[in-house]
């Protein structure tokens, strides 16, 4: 029987850890953590991420700040935030919500940042320290990725791993955490050769690619694990059609609403080889929230 990887429920209890921690250093007599968040324009999707992440603070303890900032934003006076921000004592973590309005560089903003502060574990200090394993401030996605495999007791040391996708804010860090938890790993992308057979040797599969349903159940090797960090939304109903053959469900409802979440994975098929594996959603989104409220403490203590 296929193991479902629950996220929400792993989320839950990273947030009441977290919680546990910012209550214990008020009870020491110290200040709450304390979260800048800067959101420049009216991206319909980062305002929902930027809600959820500040209710994650409020439930937590965590005091949240928010920097709202218009479109239109010369990318100097962004950068003369950050800088404000870095030198700020009662600021603990900085969060740049991405993306930014077309016409900012997003990768000058993130390199503005102290390494101290970055929560988001982007900046280039921070992604040395990864590579070198040293303890720093490490993306949440992966890092939370890498906490549910321990949550149910999956170890990757000795096996064989596949990474689908080369980003720097998961596909990387994801591949340099299982190869320091003694997994082989491989990454793959578009220009791989024979990407379904390479898939099919995996024993932990991640898919991190932002494309609905790219990989197909035959792409499983049985028993594997297989992690879906792809939130995408389809609407087209062709496609959908095509994705989600085999789960007449969500297709009848992406028919009658118009859209539909779903993974880089096609969750039906995948589900009926797999030995483990995440939904979506409900699987490692809600998880990346809970790393993020995790860094922040840690980036406070």
């Amino acid at each position: 029987m296929t193991l479902i990887l629950d996220g929400k429920a792993h989320a839950e209890r990273m947030l009441a850890e977290v919680a546990a921690g910012v209550a214990d250093r008020i009870a020491r007599g110290h200040r709450p953590p304390c979260l800048a968040v800067v959101l420049v324009g009216e991206d319909p999707a980062s305002h929902v991420y930027v809600r959820g992440k500040v209710a994650d603070c409020a439930r937590t303890g965590i005091r949240s700040v928010e920097h709202r900032l218009p479109a239109e934003t010369p990318q100097a006076d962004l950068e003369a935030l950050v800088r404000t921000l870095n030198t700020d004592p009662a600021v603990d973590g900085i969060l740049v919500q991405l993306p930014l309005p077309a016409g900012l560089d997003a990768k000058r903003v993130l390199h503005l940042l102290d390494p101290a502060k970055d929560v988001d574990g982007f900046h280039p200090v921070n992604q040395g320290l990864l590579l070198e394993g040293l303890p720093g401030l490490r993306p949440c996605t992966p890092s939370a990725c890498m906490s549910l495999l321990k949550a149910h007791g999956i170890d990757p040391k000795g096996t064989r791993a596949v990474v689908l996708g080369r980003s720097e804010i998961v596909g990387k860090p994801m591949a340099l955490m299982l190869l320091e938890a003694h997994a082989t790993v491989t990454i793959a992308h578009s220009r791989t050769r024979d990407l379904p057979g390479l898939c099919r040797e995996a024993d932990i599969l991640v898919a991190a690619v932002g494309r609905p349903g790219m990989v197909e159940g035959s792409w499983v090797k049985p028993g594997a694990v297989v992690i879906d960090v792809g939130i995408n939304r389809v609407e087209d109903v062709a496609l959908g059609e095509r994705i989600f053959a085999a789960d007449p469900a969500r297709l009848a409802t992406l028919k009658a609403k118009g859209g539909v979440l779903c993974g880089d994975v096609r969750y039906a098929e995948a589900a009926l080889v797999a030995g483990a594996i995440t939904p979506v959603p409900g699987g490692v989104g809600l998880l990346t929230r809970a790393g993020l409220m995790a860094n922040t403490l840690q980036a406070c203590r």
